[in-house]
């Protein structure tokens, strides 16, 4: 019996708020407050599988509340498209792969990336923002984005209503951890933040080049050096201030095009 009853509390809370609460937790976590709203939605298509909440009405604050958040991040990445892609990335731990991995998935998907973003973390970061950045019509973002939004609720929805039961298993395992539950899950939050700075860590190791700044590259080129410039920036980007003579490859080509770099000069890398 207390377990039905904590079911009922938790659930009860859900219908209580109802649409307003699914709106506000969406809205805050598509506007980059990382508070996951899965479980929300899980018990949400429970209490639709009661008649409690309406399938479609429950989907359509989801929707809303994404397109709200996501319009603005869609704005600010057509206003100031790298550095948003930046700063987004930088909290991922992963500002040296972030922004190239997105734009690679862009590049070949299109914005039918916006149709599965909401269900990669990563790239649900971002998704909006590049959109912006590769200039694409608010309308085609619109149909998009409002696509994948619908397509996220309610598949979660749809897991909700299906395992219904197994939620108040889970629900009632909780109730039992009590305060241990915020330890554990402090516990894992920092496991995971640890894992992801050394793997950061790893990864610089393993860039053992040398460096130069863009002071000391300027230098050289006016001083007459010859040198072989490698773009390695993405398509996707537009940056006029590219340096004269560099030739665009990505780093995906270039094992296919290492015919066209010289070996009788040193080599420049650039990709920011």
């Amino acid at each position: 019996m207390p377990d039905h009853l904590t079911m009922i509390h938790a659930l009860g809370f859900v219908e209580k708020h109802g649409y307003a609460l699914l709106f506000l937790w969406v809205l805050a976590e598509q506007s980059a407050i990382p508070i996951p709203s899965v479980p929300l939605l899980l018990a949400a298509g429970a209490l639709i599988r009661t008649g409690r909440l309406h399938m479609l009405l429950a989907a359509a604050c989801c929707v809303i509340a994404s397109l709200i958040a996501d319009t603005v991040w869609f704005q600010l990445g057509r206003r100031r498209g790298r550095q948003v892609l930046r700063l987004l990335c930088r909290v991922s731990l992963e500002p040296d792969s972030c922004v190239r991995q997105t734009e690679d998935a862009f590049l070949k998907y299109g914005m039918n990336c916006l149709l599965v973003s909401k269900f990669i973390p990563g790239l649900n970061a971002v998704a909006a923002p590049l959109a912006g950045d590769s200039k694409a019509p608010y309308w085609r973002f619109l149909l998009y984005d409002g696509a994948g939004a619908s397509i996220w609720s309610i598949a979660y929805f749809a897991l909700g209503y299906l395992f219904s039961e197994q939620l108040e298993t889970v629900l009632a395992y909780v109730s039992r951890l009590g305060s241990n539950l915020l330890l554990l899950v402090l516990a894992l939050f920092l496991l995971w933040i640890s894992w992801k700075f050394l793997q950061r860590r790893r990864f610089l190791k393993q860039l053992d080049v040398a460096r130069i700044t863009a002071a000391e590259l300027r230098d050289r080129l006016n001083a007459g050096e010859e040198l072989f410039i490698v773009d390695l920036r993405s398509r996707l980007s537009e940056n006029p201030n590219a340096i004269p003579g560099a030739i665009r490859i990505s780093p995906e080509e270039l094992a296919s095009r290492s015919q066209e770099i010289p070996r009788d000069r040193e080599i420049i890398l650039y990709c920011s």
